[in-house]
């Protein structure tokens, strides 16, 4: 039983990371097209912009979306009325925010010291406003067991957004025209959420309660203070970044930190698979199998986290340049300090908070102690910080936060000593990446520029005469990957010796060697045909 249902977790969890990383990929375009159609100083408001899109959907949602995994899995008979009070209070709280920027403009000049910013706010009222209210559409997909549907969801909405802000960019290149085609896009997906709503919960409007909206958010706001406060912490530099530098400097700081939507995907995947786990688990109070399950959540995501950190440590000056060209290369310093974050991802302790009511109110109080903490020390010292001084300081208080937070559920659940050995094969993990990437910068270091001239040859033969910024693309894109060739196997081969691989993994690997041998031999089979006929 209990493998049945970790394999279904598995699969699940493959289906929302499949998702997302195909949402990367046609999101990915977007940040390429940016920097190379706008200047500096449009990109930096560009993504000060979005910056406040982003950061007030997760303010104003204050998590009560998430709560429908609770009551989806846990109260069929409020399934309905659950579903209406987290629309009805997303409608609610995105009006507030278009109001307030609609009236009172000047709030976001202020803050980025940016008048473009003012005559702005408007639009990014609406965008905000149709935002809130559609975003619920991946969540309840999911919190309803309809994890292929979500799949479906996740794809097509992000497929139909880098659509319409690639063509904002490349046909009128100008900030005023992304925010309209996030406005398209925020009206399209609100259509899909009410069609998807109505299909599963018929006449959900008709069951709203006073009482249960009370226990509703005396449930989810406690939580969702906590994810607000979370969010501040995260993101709470990069508005003093934005009070403190010029726009194009603050383009330069955000293209830094690009790197976390694309390596969060796993563990955010996880973590949504986990949470009605848990639930239930907690529900019949099993608190040996919620160990047992987060343990083995930590070693997966280690097993690419601690690599992948490696890796990107190594590459981090060809990879943002060829991403962002060289006028982003002073980007560099902030993305090596951001990549700090990565081991922290390993932390599971959000699908263990979620169960107890009790350690929702503990993390709200953390969260305020440490938001209070970070907000004191940069208000004091941003005049005299840099912006890699601002992101090392960012970095420290998610770290520490993530320890005490880890420290406290795991007392909660009762975790011994002896249950603790899952934290051998994370250390394991830990040191094959070490080894790999030991070996693997040694070899980039006396070889990159070698690689790079390489690349531009190699692409300026097969493409002829392009533009130089697109053959410095591709022959970045040539040596990232021939690096990652040798990267690799080397740590497959040390993670192997270490016994960090297991034989289901192994089987797993093997089968997908196996496939593309065969798909290579089946690709050459006509050609050898032809060449036989002609002999």
């Amino acid at each position: 039983m209990k493998n049945k249902e970790e394999k279904s977790l598995k699969r699940q969890s493959a289906g929302l990371l499949f998702a997302k990383v195909v949402g990367f990929a046609f999101a990915f375009m977007i940040p390429l097209l940016v920097v190379r159609f706008l200047n500096q100083e449009q990109v930096g408001v560009y993504r000060q912009a979005f910056q406040v899109v982003t950061n007030a959907m997760s303010f104003l949602s204050l998590g009560v979306a998430m709560s429908a995994f609770y009551y989806l899995s846990r109260e069929p008979e409020k399934r309905a009325a659950a579903v209406f009070n987290i629309l009805l209070f997303h409608i609610t709280t995105g009006g507030l925010a278009f109001f307030a920027l609609l009236f009172f403009p000047q709030i976001l000049g202020k803050i980025f010291q940016s008048a473009e910013m003012t005559s702005l706010a408007p639009l990014v009222g609406i965008a905000i406003w149709l935002g809130m209210t559609s975003v619920f559409l991946e969540t309840i997909a999911v919190a309803n067991q309809e994890t292929l549907l979500s799949t479906v969801f996740i794809i097509c909405a992000q497929m139909s957004k880098t659509v319409l802000i690639v063509a904002a960019v490349t046909y009128f290149g100008s900030v005023e025209a992304i925010i309209y085609a996030a406005i398209i896009q925020g009206a399209i997906q609100t259509i899909v959420l009410l069609a998807y709503l109505n299909s599963r919960f018929p006449r959900f409007w008709k069951t709203f309660s006073f009482s249960f909206l009370r226990e509703h958010l005396a449930y989810a706001l406690p939580f969702g203070f906590a994810g607000v406060l979370w969010v501040m912490q995260n993101d709470l530099h990069t508005y003093f970044v934005g009070w403190r530098f010029s726009d194009a400097e603050y383009a330069v700081y955000a293209y830094g930190c690009f790197q976390v939507p694309l390596i969060a995907m796993l563990s955010e995947s996880v973590i949504a698979v986990l949470m009605p786990r848990m639930s239930q688990l907690q529900l019949t109070d099993d608190r040996r199998e919620m160990i047992r399950v987060t343990g083995r959540a930590m070693q997966k995501l280690s097993l690419f986290y601690f690599p992948i950190f490696v890796f990107l440590m190594i590459v981090s000056e060809t990879l943002v340049v060829t991403l962002f060209t060289r006028n982003y290369l002073q980007s560099v310093p902030v993305f090596r300090i951001n990549l700090l974050l990565l081991p922290i991802l390993i932390f599971l302790s959000d699908p263990i908070v979620r169960s107890y009511k009790e350690l929702g109110r503990f993390l709200l109080a953390l969260r305020i102690c440490m938001f209070i903490a970070l907000f004191a020390t940069l208000y004091f010292s941003i005049n005299n910080l840099s912006m890699t001084g601002v992101i090392a300081i960012a970095v420290a208080s998610k770290f520490v936060e993530s320890v005490i937070a880890e420290i406290v559920v795991f007392y909660k659940i009762g975790v011994k000593k002896s249950d603790l050995h899952f934290l051998k094969t994370i250390g394991k993990t830990a040191i094959a990446s070490i080894l790999t990437g030991a070996i693997v910068f040694a070899v980039y270091y006396f070889s990159a520029n070698a690689l790079g001239e390489f690349g531009e040859n190699l692409a300026r033969t097969i493409f002829g005469s392009m533009k130089t910024g697109v053959i410095n693309f591709i022959s970045g894109v040539l040596t990232l990957g021939i690096t990652f060739m040798v990267f690799a196997p080397i740590f497959l081969l040390f993670a192997n010796l270490l016994g960090v691989i297991e034989e289901e993994e192994k089987t797993i690997l093997r089968n997908a060697v196996r496939k593309v041998g065969s798909f290579l031999k089946r690709k050459n089979e006509p050609q050898n045909v032809i060449a036989d006929s002609k002999l």
